[in-house]
């Protein structure tokens, strides 16, 4: 199934600058030793296949998905075959003794990609993975670039998100207080960075959970007033690996708004995957009506849908690269676009957020308020809006 005419698109994004660029990308990567945390999710696995098809030195895989790191080791040797370099993955969290023993045993890492993140608005829905997600996005970002400094890496690279531009939800926000630490951290360590749209077909996405239903012959639910854009997860990799190895410290990469990149609908999207599929989407009024119709229509080769309007907590009415207030660089590539950063922060105020979280941590005890009220010191315009109401209580 071709995913570009799915979400409405004829043509590859970065292509042109992939092409323009490889032979010094091949020259940074050849020789060169890396580590890529996070590399079995969807992201991570397409910026592990672009390095790892330019013949680095060493490249060693982190996560803590098993399974995942099974597959792409099985993907890459299928596809990609071997290189003579030491390529190896490891089923560790980065947050982990283990990490760190394995980081002083084969370290160090010219450069260090760090794609390991907690992505989903739905995160935000209780107080307890709320707090992960402060974890992962935010102490883990810190504690491995500190580690890069340790190394002395050419690049430390993370993925943010454009949800990060004007957040509204607090993965949003996790990942705007992210960059404010990198800010930080760039004053002695080179960093640069990704915001970029939904990954479509990325593992847990709405348009993943197509497939899931599709597979158990299941109705399909999708909103259809949520217009986003999208990249393939290939292009996912490219922009990652197109910042981390060419951007310049405190940059910021990201597609391009163009005649090439689409707002649709994920409804919209849902309706073309069915009949790319040989079904007719049938609109049903309600989740009780599409899931008692499914046995029923399939066999008839039809799908039942529910599609509704949003209306749950840190849903933004449209996406967005970049504030009014960015410096931003569209004359260096064709396809992507770069905000460039001055190394903005307050100080004390980072200190202050970091002090609080490791008390809240250390007592055991929390509420998603307390974590909220920390978020708005440190990005006053934060657009949170709590409707009381979460993805989890959709189909």
């Amino acid at each position: 199934m071709d995913v570009l005419s799915l979400i409405g698109r004829d043509r590859a994004l970065f292509d042109v600058d992939v092409a323009r660029h490889d032979a010094e990308l091949r020259s940074i990567v050849r020789g060169g030793r890396f580590l890529v945390i996070g590399g079995a999710g969807s992201i991570g696995q397409a910026v592990v296949r672009e390095i790892f098809q330019r013949d680095p030195a060493a490249l060693h895989v982190v996560d803590i998905s098993e399974n995942n790191m099974v597959e792409l080791v099985r993907d890459i040797r299928s596809t990609l075959g071997y290189i003579e370099g030491d390529f190896r993955t490891f089923a560790v969290d980065c947050g982990s003794v283990e990490f760190d023993a394995l980081v002083d045993a084969e370290g160090p890492y010219d450069y260090i990609f760090n794609l390991s993140a907690l992505k989903h608005v739905r995160s935000e829905k209780d107080p307890f993975t709320l707090m992960r997600l402060v974890e992962v996005n935010v102490l883990n970002t810190i504690k491995t670039v500190q580690l890069a400094r340790r190394f002395e890496s050419k690049k430390y690279f993370c993925v943010s998100t454009d949800k990060a531009a004007n957040p509204v939800n607090m993965m949003g926000a996790s990942k705007r207080i992210m960059e404010l630490f990198l800010m930080r951290e760039s004053l002695a360590q080179p960093i640069s960075t990704a915001r970029f749209a939904n990954v479509a077909f990325s593992d847990g996405s709405l348009l993943h959970g197509f497939n899931q239903r599709f597979a158990k012959q299941q109705p399909i639910s999708a909103p259809n007033d949520v217009r986003r854009y999208f990249v393939t997860p290939q292009e996912s990799g490219q922009l990652c690996v197109m910042s981390g190895l060419l951007g310049g410290n405190r940059d910021i990469f990201f597609p391009k708004l163009s005649e090439h990149l689409h707002l649709t609908t994920f409804a919209e999207i849902a309706e073309r995957y069915l009949r790319a599929l040989g079904y007719e989407p049938v609109a049903c009024a309600t989740e009780e009506e599409a899931r008692e119709s499914a046995a029923r229509l399939i066999p008839q080769r039809k799908w039942p849908c529910y599609f509704f309007a949003s209306d749950t907590t840190g849903e933004k009415d449209f996406e967005e690269f970049f504030t009014a207030d960015e410096d931003v660089d569209m004359s260096r590539f064709d396809g992507i676009g770069i905000v460039r950063n001055e190394p903005a922060f307050d100080s004390s105020a980072l200190d202050a957020f970091l002090t609080a979280i490791t008390g809240l941590r250390a007592a055991g005890r929390w509420s998603k308020t307390d974590i909220l009220d920390l978020f708005f010191t440190l990005i006053p315009s934060f657009g949170h809006l709590e409707t009381g109401k979460y993805l989890d209580q959709r189909m």
